[in-house]
């Protein structure tokens, strides 16, 4: 009886567990799509300019006529810097990370069927890169060159590839110990086969979910590095130097102006973890299993 008890307990646990995640990969990918079209349709949507400054309407709150979010210290429209902001913090994200996970899927790949000797200095490679802080990289890198999107992009590859790698590299250790790999050498596969058409394809599932969760956090390390001053540029618009002017004025009770731009990262970043915890429930058949249990 307390086994039947135990088990419709595990199957309940097991089916929330299960709707949840779906949900939260419902909500991400409607909040993505959602942020990501408007940004997208930013030259079309926003009603302003995002640079175009009004001496006469500073500080309007939101709600006012004709500034739906209001207007900040220099009477800039904040949807419109919020819109074309959603632009360049999300396309400087999302590039980076993508480049970076190619890159590191591939260091990882490699040193997953290389000789001990090479798969040693990759993963060698990949613990010095964990050595260095990654700010502190930023701040050198627009020292060398100048603060800019480079500067955002070589940083956040920086952050991610070592993370990457050392995922990728773990999961081809796993999967290389499989019957199917097993069976494939038996039949006289090479290094290469065995590499793309047997490991690769099972190795997507984590490689996708790992780089979506990791979008959310570098977007709010990109909107970070902008807001020091080390990150995109004035004119142009990000969503980490609306937050860095708002917080200026803060203090004068103008609290939307870094509020809005500040939920606005908030929102995306956790956006992408419920698409990576949705995705995982997805790829990950194994967890499913764990539930039951």
């Amino acid at each position: 009886m307390a086994t039947l008890l135990d088990e419709a307990v595990a199957r309940r646990r097991f089916s929330s567990g299960h709707g949840r995640h779906r949900a939260q990969l419902l909500a991400g990918l409607v909040v993505i799509t959602v942020v990501a079209v408007c940004s997208l349709l930013a030259p079309l949507l926003a009603p302003y300019d995002p640079i175009l400054t009004d001496p006469t309407a500073k500080f309007l709150p939101p709600a006012s006529p004709g500034h739906l979010l209001g207007t900040d210290e220099l009477g800039r429209d904040l949807l419109s810097r919020l819109l074309w902001g959603g632009r360049t913090s999300l396309l400087l994200a999302v590039a980076a990370v993508a480049a970076a996970t190619v890159l590191g899927s591939s260091a990882a790949l490699a040193a997953g069927f290389a000789g001990p000797r090479l798969s040693g200095l990759i993963m060698r490679v990949v613990d010095v890169l964990f050595a260095f802080p990654v700010i502190l990289v930023a701040i050198a890198l627009a020292a060398l060159l100048s603060p800019g999107a480079g500067v955002v992009v070589f940083a956040i590859g920086f952050a991610v590839i070592p993370y990457i790698t050392r995922v990728v590299f773990a999961e081809v250790k796993q999967q290389r110990g499989r019957e199917y790999v097993e069976a494939a050498v038996s039949l006289g596969a090479g290094r290469w086969s065995l590499t793309v058409r047997e490991v690769l394809p099972n190795v997507v599932g984590p490689i996708v979910v790992y780089a979506t969760s990791l979008v959310g956090a570098m977007v709010v390390f990109s909107a970070s590095l902008s807001a020091v001053g080390i990150g995109v540029q004035p004119p142009a618009s990000d969503w980490g130097q609306m937050i860095a002017s708002g917080a200026k004025v803060v203090i004068s009770g103008h609290l939307y102006v870094a509020l809005i731009p500040g939920l606005t990262v908030l929102l995306v970043a956790l956006a992408f973890n419920w698409i990576g915890d949705g995705l995982n429930d997805v790829f990950d058949p194994r967890s499913r299993r764990g539930a039951r249990r």
